[in-house]
Formats: C-alpha cells, sequence, structure tokens
C-alpha cells in the first residue's frame, strides 16, 4: 500500500510515492522532480527501485509534465495505477482559517482553496494547478489536501493577532498563520519519544532551517507561536527573504526610492535574506566565503544568528521550561557552525552542545548536547512527503 505525494510548485512538480508506514529515515519507493515548465527546455527526473531516467524535453504544462512522468514509471512498472495507491496527498500551502486538518479534495474544497490564493499568491495557484492535473490524471483515487498552515491554526490569540485595526484585520483575514507546518508537526512528534519523555509533558522549540527558515515553540504537542506571519517572509533570515523587518521601510522604499510594491515585493522575498547581504544563498557557498574572509558572507552569517538567536530566547521566555531544542531541515541538519553559533555560550540557561556530537555527520536523529544538558538539544530530519503520506492514507481509508 502505497500514497502518492505531489508538491506542484510554479515552473516545477516533486512528486513521491511512499509507504505510510515506513520508518521516517526510508527512503521513498519513487521519487520524481519536473523542471522548468513553460520554459523552452525542461528536464523530467524519476528515480525507482530499477534505477533512475532523466529525459529532457519541453514542457508546456503542468499536465503534460505529470503525464510524461507517469509514463515514464509505467515504462518501470511502478506507475500510479499500477501500484496499490490508496491516496494522493497534496501539499497546499496556504489554508487560511477555513482548512485546519487535511481535506478530501473535491470541488468545493478546490474552489476553497482557490478563493485563499491572495493571501499566498506565490503558491497556492501552483498548488491548484497541481490538483486540477492529478485529479485528471488519476480520477479513481482519493485526493487529499495537507496544508502548510493546518498546525498553526489554533494558535492562542496573543500570538496570531497583529496590532493593527480589528475591523480592517478581520476584513481582510490578516493574522500570524504560520508555516512549515507539516514539518514542525512531524518534528515535535518525534522529539519526545527520543529524549523518553511523555508527549503531553513536553516543552520544545523547533528550529526548520533551509532556504526558508521558521521556528515554533510546542507545549505537549500544541504549538503555542511561530515565527512565519500573515506570508512566509515574516520571522528568521532566509536565503533570499529578509525575515522580520521595519514595516516602515516597505514606505521609505515607495516614497524615497520609486518602488513599486512589485518591485519590494521581489526585493524582500527574493533578493533580500543571506542572498542579499552576501550573493548567495547557499550555505555551503557561504561557508567558503567566510573560510575565505568575506566580510560580505560574514555579516550575512552573523545577522542570520543574531535573528535566530532573538527568537530562541523569546521562545525560551514564552515556554518557561524548556524540554528541547530541534534543528530540522537542510541547514538545520547539516551545519554544524549555525547549531553551535545559535546556542553558544547559553550554559547559564541549562544548554551545552557536545562538539563531537554537533560535528559528526549526518545520520538520522540523534541528541548533540552533553549527557548534563539540562536542554536536549537534538538533530531531527524532517520528513514532510512522510507526513503528508500518513495524513492523506489515514483520511482516505476513512473516506
Amino acid at each position: 500500500m502505497y500514497s502518492l505525494v505531489i508538491n506542484s510548485g510554479s515552473s516545477s512538480i516533486k512528486f513521491q510515492i511512499v509507504d505510510p508506514n515506513a520508518d521516517a529515515a526510508a527512503d521513498p519507493y519513487v521519487s520524481g522532480l519536473v523542471e522548468q515548465i513553460g520554459e523552452a527546455s525542461g528536464a523530467i527526473t524519476v528515480k525507482h527501485p530499477g534505477g533512475k531516467e532523466v529525459v529532457e524535453k519541453q514542457i508546456p504544462t503542468h499536465k503534460d509534465g505529470l503525464a510524461e512522468a507517469f509514463r515514464i514509471l509505467d515504462e518501470q512498472g511502478v506507475g500510479p495505477t499500477q501500484l496499490d495507491i490508496t491516496a494522493v496527498g497534496h501539499r497546499v500551502v496556504h489554508g487560511g482559517m477555513v482548512f485546519s486538518e487535511p481535506e478530501i479534495i473535491v470541488d468545493a474544497v478546490v474552489e476553497k482553496i482557490r478563493e485563499l490564493i491572495p493571501l499566498a499568491p506565490l503558491h497556492n495557484p501552483a498548488n491548484v494547478d497541481g490538483i486540477e492535473v492529478a485529479r485528471e490524471l488519476l480520477p479513481d483515487i482519493p485526493h487529499v489536501a495537507v496544508f502548510d498552515t493546518g498546525f498553526f491554526q489554533n494558535l492562542p490569540p496573543a500570538a496570531a493577532v497583529y496590532a493593527i485595526n480589528a475591523k480592517v484585520a478581520d476584513e481582510h483575514k490578516i493574522r500570524r498563520y504560520g508555516f512549515h507546518g507539516t514539518s514542525h508537526e512531524f518534528v515535535s512528534s518525534q522529539v519526545p519519544h527520543i529524549i523518553d519523555r511523555d508527549p503531553a509533558h513536553t516543552r520544545q522549540i523547533v528550529l526548520h532551517l533551509g532556504n526558508g527558515a521558521s521556528c515554533s515553540a510546542v507545549v505537549n504537542g500544541q504549538p503555542i507561536d511561530t515565527s512565519m506571519g500573515l506570508t512566509p517572509l515574516a520571522g528568521l533570515v532566509m536565503g533570499t527573504r529578509s525575515g522580520d523587518i521595519d514595516p516602515g521601510i516597505i514606505f521609505h522604499l515607495s516614497r524615497q526610492a520609486g518602488m513599486s510594491i512589485d518591485e519590494i515585493d521581489n526585493l524582500l522575498n527574493r533578493q533580500s535574506g543571506v542572498k542579499g547581504l552576501s550573493g548567495v544563498n547557499d550555505f555551503r557557498q557561504l561557508r567558503a566565503l567566510i573560510e575565505d574572509e568575506n566580510q560580505d558572507a560574514w555579516m550575512a552569517y552573523n545577522v542570520y544568528i543574531n535573528q535566530l538567536r532573538r527568537y530562541i530566547g523569546s521562545y525560551m521566555i514564552a515556554l518557561g521550561r524548556v524540554d528541547a531544542i530541534t534543528f530540522t531541515a537542510g541547514v538545520g541538519e547539516n551545519d554544524q557552525f549555525v547549531r553551535r553559533d545559535a546556542l553558544d555560550n547559553l550554559e547559564m540557561y541549562g544548554i551545552e552542545i557536545d562538539p563531537e556530537r554537533n560535528a559528526a555527520p549526518n545520520d538520522g536523529p540523534r541528541i548533540i548536547s552533553t549527557d548534563n544538558s539540562k536542554v536536549k538539544v537534538l538533530v531531527v530530519p524532517t520528513n514532510e512527503e512522510l507526513a503528508i503520506a500518513q495524513k492523506a492514507a489515514r483520511l482516505a481509508t476513512k473516506a
């Protein structure tokens, strides 16, 4: 029994065929990537039990790309209609206040997701495209929408509400929604078992550090705060996103620099963050520049760490007692220097990283704090695809 997981972007589609009962560290049965949809040239890469297939060709639409990927899988005997696939799980970035739990996709659900496009104009349109294409190609399998914002929908009002005119906020659905929820939920659910604590009595901070980055404070399995807000732009410094800034900067750029809203949007979402300060957004490249004593790279790194420590500190106060701090996603799982510097000199708060454990190669979930550390520090690889597969399979079984 398998689940097909689809993550549809504006010009790409990632997909996996996953055993929802597999171990979190297990490789997917099949994985694939459709790239450069709508451009002059494109590529489809598929990994399956028999090997790897790469097809380079123009891919006019999402439907063309997904259909071609399924054709390749059919040739290998592992196509979606050839395997026992019980559900298709779709990642949907924004569920607004409408969706807090996964939903079986029917026409009305698609329309509701479409209505939420103003809250996620860069993401939800592509999510809808992927849903419509997959439903057309696989009409006899239940399709399930899993929402990035779902985990954070019931944040305490003090954490969710912005201090702006309440009537304006209500009319335009402005509040803190939070993102990366599937990852935060998955990782936070793993931590109590690793540190041998009762999940109902565990207070933790989860740091999802990738090109996009966010953190959350979780009490007994429920989030009480998170760094991203109405959009994924807020919070931590990210690969290309600014994270938190003075909102007045937007007015200043409009009035003094003559920049349009679209230009400012592009600046803050795609040309800021680590890339805006150093010229690169890949932390491996950033580390190489730092080792070459590049001052811009060093500044970018320090700004990144400073903002990260701000959030860790504020969440420690919000939690009162912290049982665990966990790093996940690409940077969090693989960059020992970020982990070290984010928690440097915090022994007075019961946080002690073991240098040797921290420097060890990424090898699944592990504790990297000392045996004497009152707060356990962990690295737990995220697996959003498995989490989506599990949610989709459970809901499809009930349908």
